[in-house]
């Protein structure tokens, strides 16, 4: 089975669709899907409306395996249930879909130009419920807005602490430094994220396996070469507050690159959507999306 996994997220043709809007997020998404805040009174409600929207989309003949790889769910969705089953089980089980979970607990505040993930105190644990809901990978994001060689460092030094830990648990870990598309240095940032990866990649242990998501590139196909690593299963992209057309554009110059977005591959769904309409707008974007992660 695991080498079925791997090999599918290694080599299959298709995006991760990054369903994981947290509780700082969930409020927005939760909005431009047409539920306002008035609409609910506490989290628990608020979750529940995020959970029937994945439910949604996921259960949707548009969300096909012929296209969508795998999905990264936030731990909410994870020990929630989609038709009496447990969403990873769901998704393996009925859609042969991969499972993600994001683990980090959000950023820190800006320091060397940078934001660092939380502390993560509970992440053994929440990896052995992962282990139970037939998770096969997490995902952990920093983000990065100014070009500070120490701060980089520091975010690369800290995403490949966590993965060690997290692959010697069993799992394969998305390793996500994102660099803001807001930067005013953005192409130098990303020139002394990939050489601090580099160094690492040369140390990692053969055997280890990891995934990149990165902010698309300033210069098509910078990233490729990081492939060339035995280590490296695959390199998806972040939508990053690009438009869904602007994303799929910047997407399609980078060869072998795929999709990992998440507000792009929502735009324009709507709560009140009626079936067939929500299913062909999730289908065009999902086709829009799947033509510039093949490209």
């Amino acid at each position: 089975m695991i080498d079925e996994k791997l090999e599918m997220i290694k080599s299959g043709n298709g995006f991760i669709a990054a369903l994981d809007q947290s509780g700082g997020s969930s409020k927005k998404t939760l909005g431009l899907y047409g539920i306002s805040e008035d609409q609910y009174q506490n989290d628990s409600e608020m979750f529940d409306l995020i959970h029937e929207m994945r439910s949604r989309i996921i259960t949707s003949e548009s969300f096909s395996s012929n296209q969508v790889l795998g999905v990264i769910l936030f731990e909410e969705t994870m020990n929630r249930k989609i038709e009496d089953e447990f969403t990873a089980s769901y998704l393996w089980g009925k859609k042969h879909m991969l499972s993600f979970l994001k683990v980090d607990r959000g950023l820190e505040i800006e320091k060397d130009g940078v934001q660092l993930m939380r502390p993560i105190p509970d992440l053994l644990e929440v990896l052995d419920q992962a282990s139970k809901r037939e998770i096969f990978g997490t995902k952990m994001r920093s983000v990065i807005h100014y070009d500070n060689v120490e701060g980089i460092k520091k975010v690369v030094e800290q995403q490949f602490a966590l993965a060690e830990m997290i692959f010697s648990k069993g799992f394969i870990p998305i390793i996500e430094p994102e660099v803001s598309i807001h930067s005013k240095n953005k192409e130098e940032c990303e020139k002394i994220l990939k050489k601090e990866i580099e160094k690492y990649l040369e140390q990692l242990p053969k055997d280890m396996k990891v995934i990149f998501k990165f902010t698309i590139p300033s210069i098509p196909n910078f990233y490729q070469s990081l492939m060339d690593y035995s280590q490296v299963l695959r390199i998806v992209a972040l939508s990053g507050g690009y438009t869904k057309e602007e994303a799929c554009q910047k997407l399609a110059q980078n060869h072998g690159m795929i999709a990992s977005f998440s507000r792009a591959l929502l735009e324009g769904l709507q709560v009140n959507d009626a079936k067939k309409d929500f299913d062909q707008k999730l289908k065009k974007s999902i086709d829009e999306i799947y033509r510039a992660s093949v490209s």
